[in-house]
This record gives C-alpha cells, sequence and structure tokens, in this order.
C-alpha cells in the first residue's frame, strides 16, 4: 500500500511526485488510506503560511492569502464539486435530472451562490483563527475533511449506472481501509490538536454520515462531486468546531 501514497498526493493537490508504474483501479482505492496524511501535509503548508504571514501583514490579508494558497495548493477541486452538486440537488427533482445537472461542466447560479457563500464563511473563519492565534485550525481542518471523504466513499454507493471518476474509490471501498484512514486521522487529530480535535473529527463523522443519508435519498448515493462538496461542508464545519471550542 506504500506507494499508493503518491497517488493520493497527486490526486489531492498540484504536489508533484513520479509516478513509478501505471497507475490500476485497485492502487487507486488504496490510496484512500493516505487522504489524512495528506490533508496532514496541507495542514503543515496552511499552518506555516497562516503563522507567517500575520506577522507580517493584517489579519484579514493573512486570512484572504491562505485561503487562496488553499485553492492553489487542491486546483480547487472540490469547491467544483461543490458548485456542480448545489447546481444538481437544488436544480433538479428526480435522482436523474440531478445527475445530468451535475455533470453539466458549466456552473450554474445556485452552483455560483453555493460557492461563494463557501468561500466566504471559510475566510470568515481562517480570519476569526488568525485574530484569536488559533492556528491549530489552518493545521487541523484539511486533515478532518480529508478522512470525511473517505467515510462517505465507506457509508454510500455510487450513484451513477454508467460509472464515473469515483466509482472506483467507491466500489472497492472496504472496512479495511476506512481503519487504516479512521486510525490515521485519529493519530493526527490528537497528537495536533488533542480534545478539540477528536471533537471535530467526531462532528464530522456524524456529519458524513447525516450527509451520506441526504446524498442516497436525493441521488441514489454518491458521485466524485459529492465527494468533493464534503471535503468543502467539513472543512467549514471543522473550522467552526475548532473555533467554539478555542
Amino acid at each position: 500500500m506504500t506507494w499508493t501514497f503518491p497517488l493520493a498526493l497527486t490526486f489531492l493537490t498540484i504536489l508533484p511526485w513520479p509516478r513509478l508504474a501505471p497507475a490500476e483501479r485497485e492502487d487507486l482505492v488504496r490510496s484512500l488510506a493516505w487522504f489524512p496524511w495528506v490533508g496532514a501535509i496541507l495542514g503543515l503548508a496552511f499552518w506555516g503560511a497562516g503563522w507567517g504571514l500575520t506577522q507580517l501583514l493584517p489579519a484579514p490579508a493573512a486570512a484572504g492569502l491562505v485561503l487562496a494558497l488553499s485553492v492553489w495548493l487542491t486546483r480547487g477541486l472540490h469547491l467544483d464539486g461543490l458548485a456542480d452538486t448545489a447546481d444538481g440537488l437544488l436544480g433538479g427533482r428526480a435522482p436523474e435530472e440531478c445527475l445530468r445537472i451535475m455533470k453539466d461542466s458549466r456552473m450554474g447560479a445556485l452552483g455560483g451562490v453555493a460557492l461563494t457563500l463557501t468561500l466566504i464563511v471559510k475566510f470568515a473563519f481562517l480570519l476569526a483563527a488568525a485574530q484569536t492565534g488559533l492556528y491549530l485550525a489552518f493545521l487541523l481542518f484539511p486533515v478532518v475533511s480529508r478522512w470525511g471523504m473517505v467515510l462517505m466513499a465507506y457509508l454510500a454507493p455510487y450513484a451513477r449506472p454508467e460509472g464515473g471518476l469515483g466509482q472506483a474509490m467507491v466500489a472497492g471501498m472496504s472496512p479495511r481501509l476506512l481503519i487504516c484512514a479512521t486510525a490515521a486521522a485519529a493519530v493526527l487529530v490528537l497528537a495536533m490538536g488533542r480534545l478539540p480535535g477528536l471533537a471535530a473529527l467526531v462532528a464530522a463523522g456524524a456529519a458524513a454520515w447525516l450527509l451520506s443519508l441526504y446524498f442516497i435519498h436525493r441521488l441514489g448515493g454518491i458521485t466524485g462531486d459529492t465527494l468533493g462538496a464534503t471535503n468543502e461542508i467539513l472543512e467549514v464545519l471543522t473550522l467552526l468546531v475548532m473555533l467554539s471550542l478555542g
């Protein structure tokens, strides 16, 4: 499973890693176990940028640059999924109609609103963390959210009968992979954030479970877009929990 770490890294971020061999479907599935560790790498980048920028710039400027860094390092992958999910769920009624709208590469008004509001809320939370010196939140929110995507892949079936990018991850998900990812996330949050981090992890798990029930009800399952939307929702939730517990 070790060599699948580069798959997780290059899938979730823009960070390069040389491929030693062509990736198989099973390798992509196994890479899910590394998602929390990739989240930790992102968290270290956000923590370092957040702490360093607040020493040089006012907190609003620092928070804005960290937010921009988060979009750049992830290629906006999950934000795109959030916008497509919002377009589909808010613009369609039947599952087939929702999935058809989500597959359209053009972003609609509802997706744009969801994207804008999410970025505003995330900026506000990052700003509050920077102003209060809660740099731990910068460190933890990517870890918790990436673990939440693994949990979501375990909880729900794949929705598109014709297949898609997320199908390999969802169809091949196993209890062993979930245990590996959960153990990694628990170790990371306890080492970094102790009880507040653990509380954020538990809250994210509950939210992922509720979201899985909603996606199954509305779509018949999940897609790559809903996994991205889950990541964005859990990032905001983790920041909220960390700020609430201080």
